[in-house]
């Protein structure tokens, strides 16, 4: 059994802005199957489309981006630390918990997270989404040079 199933987009990768529409007619077609498609891959939707967003450090609480370095070791890296999805009927709910950069003001941070993620997931997957809950976590803050090293 082969499949055609196209690559999802990395972090650099730009869609064109026609990239939810059916082109070859697949649209007009009934009964041809049917298409499942995993929380995981609306997840990692949802994954790729906040690391592009300047202002989110990580995805994910201490624990859980150790859990995710501990399954990449191992081979499983399909894991999206910080990322949970409910899907219902007819819409998914997001659930996003991050590391925020200092100084990027959180409320903005998170209606960008918003736009976007919905965006992604609507454009992409082709399912309404309902809510996007974003919680921050934590804030990094770069350490800077430490004055005394210099003579």
């Amino acid at each position: 059994m082969s499949s055609n199933t196209p690559s999802l987009p990395n972090a650099a990768t730009t869609l064109p802005a026609n990239a939810a529409e059916v082109t070859d007619g697949a649209g007009d077609r009934v009964g041809e199957g049917v298409t499942t498609i995993k929380d995981a891959v609306i997840a990692k939707v949802a994954g790729l489309a906040v690391r592009e967003i300047p202002g989110v450090h990580s995805l994910g609480t201490v624990p859980t981006r150790a859990l995710g370095a501990i399954l990449d070791a191992v081979g499983n890296a399909d894991v999206n630390p910080g990322i949970s999805v409910t899907t219902g009927d007819a819409d998914v709910a997001v659930d996003i918990t991050l590391v925020a950069g200092y100084p990027v003001p959180l409320t903005a941070l998170a209606d960008q997270i918003r736009a976007t993620v919905t965006g992604a997931i609507e454009g992409l997957v082709g399912i309404a989404v309902s809510t996007v809950n974003v919680t921050i976590t934590d804030i990094y803050v770069a350490e800077e040079p430490d004055d005394n090293d210099v003579a």
